[in-house]
C-alpha cells in the first residue's frame, strides 16, 4: 500500500505552481479521488500505487475523449481521404507521459499529483509497457501514428491486441531467460473495447465456382472483437485511432447429440480459436513458417479491410446506411499502407472482397488494388523474407491462393511480353518459388500488387531497386521510392554483438599496458532483445557479452576503468532512459545488410557521436552532420560486392592480425569460460568458417577507427563541438518529415499544422 509522502520527500520535489493554472490542477484533482472512488472502487486507506496511476490515467484520458469525439465528428462531416497504417506490431510503451505532453497537461499533473502527496515518477513506474512489437518495425508504427495525428491526417492504425506482448528477458547466471509479458493482467485503461464492430474472419473451407461467381464455403470462423486506443497530436486537439484487433470464439457451437462432457469440450476447444492474438511471434528478423503466424496475418487484415469498406460506404457521422457504392472513388478515399510483408494479404483479399462480393470484373477490381496499397520493405535478408508453403495456404485459404495464381499468371504473361523467351527472368520475378516445395514470395505479391514501394533508408532503397526487386520497372503504375527514413529505437543487432564481443578482449591488452587511457570509466553496454527463445546463435552471444563482463567487471588492473554491463529486457521505456546517456553509439553492421538502423538516428539526436559503417541510415546521417563529425570506418556496399566475388576467408585475417587472433583465441580457448572452455565453440566457428556477414574483415579498420575516438574523447572541446553539429543535423530524421513525405508522394494527401477547436470552444 502506498503512503502520503513525508515532508522530506516533498520537500525533494519542485513544485510547478504558477506554471499550472489553479483551476485545472484543482480540476485534475477533483477527477482524480473520483476516478479513485467510482472507477476502482477504492479509498485512500487501501489504495496502491497502481491505483493511484490508474486514477491518474483515467483523469488524464478524460482530457482525450471530447477530442477524440470531435476528431472523428470532423472525419466524417469532411470525408477526406483516410489513410489506413497495417501493422502486426506497434511498439508504443507507455502512454501516460506522452498524452500529458501532447494535450499540455505535464505541469497541471505534476501539481495535482504534488498536492495530493504523490511522487510522478513512481506512478509513471506503474504503467505496463505496451510491448507489442520486436523493435524498430513496430517502433516505427508507433511514431508514424504520432506523426499522423499530429500532421492533422485522418489516419487509423490496424493491428492485433496481443494478450502477451514480446517476451520480457532476464538474465540469470549469465543465460537468458524468457518470461511471459501479461501486459494486461491489471488491465488497460487507455482502451475501449468496441464489441458493435466485431467481424467475422474465415479460415479453411472450399470454394465453389459458379456462373454468378464464386463463393468461399464450409468455413471455420473466428470473430474479431476492436479495442481502440486513442493517438492525440502534438497539442492540436486531433485525437486519431489505433485499433486492434482480438481473437474470439462465435457463441454458437454444434451440440447435437448433448452430453456434458461434449459441452465442457466444445467451451474448451473455444480457446484454440481464440490463440490467434494470444501471443506476439517474437522475432522481426528471421521468417519461421508457422500455421499460426500466418493465421494472425490474414485475421488483422480480413477484419481491417471489412472496417476500411465500411466506412468508404459510409459518408456521415453515426450513420451506417450505405451510400456510396461506386468503387472507382475507393483509391481516392482510401490509402493502405503495408508495413512489411505482415499484412501483404491485403492485396488477395481486397481483391476477393471486390470481385466476389462486390462483384466487380478482375481488371477494374485490380486496377483499384493496385491504386489503394502500398509497400514498406524492411529488410534484404533472405532469412527474414517471407515465403509461405502452398500446401499451408491450400488448407488455410484456398480462395487467396485461387486470387495469388491469377495474379501471378497476369504479371508472368506481361514479364513474358517485355521479355519475349527470358525463362529465368520469370522465374526470378513469379509469386509461386518453384525449387523444392512451392511457395508464395509474399514480398513479390506486395511489389505487383501496390502503386508504391519504399525501402527505410536511401542505400536501402538502392539495393532493392538493384538486386532483389530489379523487376519494378516492368509497372507503369509504380514507383520506388528512394528515400523515406524513419525514426525509431530499435535493439542492436546480432552483428553488432559479434565485433564487439572479440573487440573487448583486446582492450584488456591495451588497458593493462597503457597508463594513458584516456576515459576514467568507460562503460561498454550491450542490449539485445533480437535472441528469440529458439534462437541458438543469439543467445550464445549474449553469454559471452555477461561472460566478459564476468571477467573485465572484476580484473585487479582494469575493472576500476572499464566496465562491461548488459542491460535485460531493452524496451522503449529503458530506451527512453539509456539513449540520452549514451556518449558512443556504434552502428556497426556491415555494409548492405542493414535496412536502416534507426536507433542511430536516436543516439545522434540526444548528443551520442556515432562509430558506424556506411551502412542504412549512416549514409544520411553522415550527409546531414558532416562526415567529419562521424566516425566512418570498414567497407562500401562495392566492397562487399568484390569480396562476394572473390571470396571471403575469414582465416586469411585472423592469421594476418595478432589482436584478432589472440581475441579469437582467447573465446575459443575458455578465458572467458574457464569452467566450461568449449561454451563458445559454435560462435567461433561459425566467424571463422560460415560468416556472410564478414565481419573479421572489417575488424582492422574499426580498431584504427577507436583510436580516433579516443584520442577526441581526450579534448573535450572539439568533441562537444561534434555532438553539437550532429545534433543540430538530425532533424531530417523526424517522423514528421518522414510522414510528410509519404502523405504527398504515396498517399496524396496534404498534412496541416491547424489545430482542431478545443471540446470547450464553442467554436
Amino acid at each position: 500500500m502506498s503512503k502520503p509522502l513525508s515532508d522530506h520527500d516533498r520537500k525533494k520535489q519542485i513544485s510547478v505552481r504558477g506554471l499550472a493554472g489553479v483551476e485545472n490542477v484543482a480540476d485534475l484533482k477533483k477527477n482524480f479521488n473520483r476516478h479513485l472512488h467510482f472507477t476502482l472502487v477504492k479509498d485512500r486507506n487501501v489504495s496502491t500505487k497502481r491505483d493511484y496511476y490508474f486514477a491518474l490515467a483515467h483523469t488524464v484520458r478524460d482530457h482525450l475523449v471530447g477530442r477524440w469525439f470531435r476528431t472523428q465528428q470532423s472525419y466524417y462531416e469532411k470525408d477526406p481521404k483516410r489513410v489506413y497504417y497495417l501493422s502486426l506490431e506497434f511498439y508504443m510503451g507507455r502512454t501516460l507521459q506522452n498524452t500529458m505532453v501532447n494535450l499540455a497537461l505535464e505541469n497541471a499533473c505534476d501539481e495535482a499529483v504534488y498536492q495530493l502527496g504523490l511522487d510522478m515518477e513512481e506512478l509513471q513506474e506503474m504503467e505496463e509497457d505496451a510491448g507489442l512489437g520486436n523493435g524498430g518495425l513496430g517502433r516505427l508504427a508507433a511514431c508514424f501514428l504520432d506523426s499522423m495525428a499530429s500532421l492533422g491526417l485522418a489516419a487509423y492504425g490496424y493491428g492485433i491486441r496481443y494478450e502477451f506482448g514480446i517476451f520480457n528477458q532476464k538474465i540469470s547466471s549469465g543465460w537468458q531467460v524468457e518470461e511471459a509479458d501479461d501486459w494486461l493482467r491489471y488491465g488497460n485503461p487507455w482502451e475501449k473495447a468496441r464489441p458493435e464492430y466485431m467481424r467475422p474472419v474465415h479460415f479453411y473451407g472450399r470454394t465453389e465456382h459458379h456462373p454468378d461467381g464464386v463463393k468461399w464455403v464450409d468455413t471455420q470462423v473466428v470473430l474479431a472483437l476492436p479495442y481502440d486506443t486513442p493517438v492525440p497530436g502534438y497539442r492540436n486537439n486531433i485525437v486519431n485511432t489505433m485499433r486492434l484487433w482480438s481473437a474470439k470464439a462465435p457463441c454458437e457451437f454444434s451440440l447435437k447429440d448433448f452430453n456434458v462432457g461434449g459441452y465442457i469440450q466444445a467451451v474448451l476447444d473455444r480457446n484454440l480459436a481464440e490463440n490467434i492474438s494470444r501471443v506476439l511471434y517474437p522475432n522481426d528478423n528471421f521468417f519461421e513458417g508457422k500455421e499460426l503466424r500466418l493465421k494472425q496475418e490474414y485475421f488483422v487484415v480480413a477484419a481491417t479491410l471489412q472496417d476500411i469498406i465500411r466506412r468508404f460506404k459510409a459518408s456521415k457521422f453515426g450513420s451506417r446506411d450505405i451510400v456510396r457504392t461506386d468503387f472507382s472513388s475507393l483509391p481516392d478515399k482510401v490509402a493502405i499502407q503495408l508495413n512489411d510483408t505482415h499484412p501483404a494479404l491485403a492485396i488477395p483479399e481486397l481483391m476477393r472482397v471486390l470481385i466476389d462480393e462486390e462483384k466487380l470484373p478482375w481488371e477494374k477490381a485490380w486496377d483499384i488494388c493496385i491504386k489503394t496499397c502500398a509497400y514498406t520493405n524492411h529488410t534484404v535478408l533472405p532469412e527474414a523474407l517471407e515465403r509461405w508453403p502452398i500446401d499451408l495456404f491450400q488448407t488455410l485459404l484456398p480462395r487467396h491462393l485461387e486470387i495469388i495464381y491469377e495474379i501471378n499468371r497476369r504479371h508472368l504473361e506481361r514479364v513474358s511480353s517485355l521479355y519475349p523467351g527470358d525463362v529465368d527472368r520469370m522465374r526470378r520475378m513469379s509469386l509461386i518459388e518453384e525449387g523444392g516445395q512451392k511457395r508464395v514470395n509474399m514480398a513479390h505479391l506486395c511489389i505487383v500488387g501496390s502503386h508504391a514501394v519504399n525501402g527505410v533508408a536511401r542505400i536501402h532503397s538502392d539495393i532493392l531497386k538493384a538486386t532483389v526487386y530489379v523487376f519494378k520497372h516492368t509497372y507503369r503504375n509504380t514507383m520506388l521510392t528512394r528515400d523515406l527514413y524513419i525514426y525509431s529505437p530499435e535493439t542492436f543487432m546480432i552483428l553488432s554483438m559479434m565485433r564487439l564481443s572479440f573487440e573487448i578482449s583486446p582492450k584488456l591488452n591495451r588497458l593493462e599496458t597503457n597508463d594513458m587511457w584516456p576515459i576514467s570509466m568507460a562503460l561498454w553496454v550491450w542490449n539485445l532483445k533480437l535472441a528469440a527463445p529458439g534462437y541458438h546463435t543469439a543467445k550464445m552471444i549474449i553469454r559471452l557479452i555477461t561472460a566478459i563482463g564476468e571477467v573485465v567487471n572484476k580484473d585487479p588492473v582494469v575493472g576500476d576503468r572499464l566496465k562491461v554491463i548488459f542491460l535485460e529486457n531493452y524496451r522503449v521505456t529503458l530506451a527512453e532512459k539509456a539513449i540520452p546517456a549514451a556518449d558512443l553509439s556504434e552502428q556497426i553492421s556491415t555494409a548492405g545488410t542493414e535496412a536502416s538502423g534507426t536507433g542511430n538516428m536516436k543516439f545522434m539526436l540526444n548528443g551520442s557521436l556515432t562509430i558506424g559503417t556506411m551502412d542504412g541510415a549512416n549514409v544520411e546521417m553522415a550527409e546531414e552532420a558532416g562526415e567529419g563529425n562521424i566516425f566512418i570506418f570498414g567497407m562500401r556496399v562495392e566492397d562487399v560486392e568484390a569480396m562476394d566475388a572473390k571470396g571471403y576467408n575469414a582465416s586469411e585475417f585472423y592469421n594476418r592480425i595478432p589482436e584478432l587472433k589472440q581475441a579469437i583465441d582467447q573465446i575459443a580457448g575458455g578465458f572467458f569460460s574457464p569452467k566450461q572452455p568449449d561454451l563458445f565453440k559454435d560462435i567461433v566457428n561459425m566467424l571463422m568458417q560460415h560468416d556472410r556477414f564478414k565481419v573479421f574483415a572489417d575488424y582492422e579498420d574499426y580498431i584504427k577507427c577507436q583510436e580516433k575516438v579516443s584520442a577526441l574523447y581526450k579534448k573535450p572541446k572539439e568533441w562537444t563541438k561534434k555532438v553539437i553539429l550532429n545534433i543540430a543535423g538530425s532533424g531530417k530524421f523526424s517522423s514528421d518529415r518522414t510522414i510528410s513525405q509519404y502523405a504527398r508522394e504515396i498517399w496524396g494527401v496534404e498534412p496541416t499544422l491547424e489545430k482542431l477547436a478545443a471540446p470547450d470552444d464553442p467554436k
